[in-house]
């Protein structure tokens, strides 16, 4: 195993004094190598960046690309594409066991997630989860936070695969889908299948939701306070948090989908995931930001008050105010479904430009 040197900074400096850890939003090699060192213990892989990392390095993934369609000589575009986008995460993978191994399976993972093509579909979704889960000992798969999703986290659960829900944004998405995992583990506990190495993780894109409200603001012609809308996503978050820990559910929490260093200063110190994308672990790394412990530090009431001007907010950070049915039609999954699905149809489009050039 390729030895990694430690290199210091605030991220380092936060994972060595609370029990937040580092994840690296992407599974590029030489960006995860440099998570790593920052003490990253985590990393992901989706249908969007999939496409980036392999556009990002044609001299490697063209040959490898046409290495695939010529043993599997049968395969469509999309199988040939999936297959890379396999390869990739068990290489990613492989980086990862250390940590893996040192935190019994509580980190050290790499997520890989479902096709998003699958997503009305349960059984299909929690049969690639169990699919990839066998890929490599530390997998953890992403499933949607949809009605669907639901059901197939749950059933995959069972089935000892440890979940990221995914396309999450909400209050209720979080809790709905740890309250899943945990029907899943309470199961598995009832016929004696082990749990010990399983290290599920529920999402919060945080992001993603402040997009969105800054997208309904601008829509319904909202006047408030521009900077709380840098806050919905650490508010529902930590919102989250505090019913997850006054609950006992086992999945921890996972903030992605970066927009403002906010979203990893404020959520130092829970026992959670935080999982930048390399550009900005890198700018907070090279800072001289020192740690501090925010997770028990209230959203500023202001903000709160601004943010509740926007109808949609009550939607996103109370709990029972979006029913599960109604998770598949919040603006958000559908922006970030419909994301995943196009990258999806340009990684076909890229595969069949490499295995079908044009003239």
């Amino acid at each position: 195993m390729e030895e990694i040197t430690p290199t210091p900074g605030p991220l380092r400096d936060a994972v060595e004094s609370t029990p937040t850890a580092l994840w690296n939003d992407s599974s590029d090699l030489n960006e995860l190598k440099q998570s790593i060192s920052f003490g990253g213990v985590g990393a992901t892989c989706n249908p969007v960046i999939a496409y980036t990392t392999i556009s990002k390095y044609p001299e490697i993934w063209t040959d490898r690309i046409r290495q695939i369609a010529a043993d599997h000589p049968s395969w469509g575009e999309s199988e040939i594409g999936w297959q890379a986008v396999k390869n990739m995460s068990i290489e990613a993978a492989k980086l990862l066991e250390p940590a893996f191994e040192t935190s019994n399976g509580r980190n050290g993972r790499l997520s890989v997630q479902t096709d998003p093509r699958l997503h009305r579909n349960a059984k299909a979704l929690a049969d690639q989860a169990e699919e990839f889960h066998k890929m490599a000992k530390n997998i953890v798969v992403k499933i949607p936070a949809t009605k669907v999703g639901l059901e197939a986290i749950e059933d995959a659960t069972y089935r000892g695969v440890s979940i990221n829900v995914t396309v999450s944004f909400t209050v209720a998405q979080a809790v709905r889908s740890a309250e899943a995992i945990e029907r899943g583990l309470k199961r598995r506990e009832a016929e004696g299948l082990p749990i010990d190495q399983m290290g599920p993780v529920v999402t919060i894109m945080v992001g993603r939701l402040d997009d969105w409200m800054k997208e309904v603001v601008a829509r319904d012609g909202i006047f408030l306070d521009p900077s709380a809308l840098e806050w919905g996503g650490v508010a529902a978050f930590k919102k989250a948090y505090q019913i997850f820990q006054e609950r006992d559910l086992r999945p921890r929490l996972l903030a992605a989908a970066f927009r403002n260093v906010l979203q990893w200063s404020e959520l130092q110190g829970g026992d959670v995931v935080v999982s930048p994308p390399f550009k900005w672990a890198k700018l907070i790394n090279d800072s001289d930001y020192q740690v501090t412990e925010r997770m028990s530090v209230p959203v500023d009431e202001h903000y709160l008050e601004q943010l509740a001007r926007i109808p949609d907010w009550h939607k996103a950070y109370n709990e029972d105010a979006l029913a599960v049915d109604d998770f598949e039609n919040w603006g958000p999954t559908r922006k970030t479904l419909r994301q995943f699905l196009d990258a999806d149809a340009k990684l076909d489009a890229l595969v069949r430009d490499v295995i079908v050039p044009a003239p």
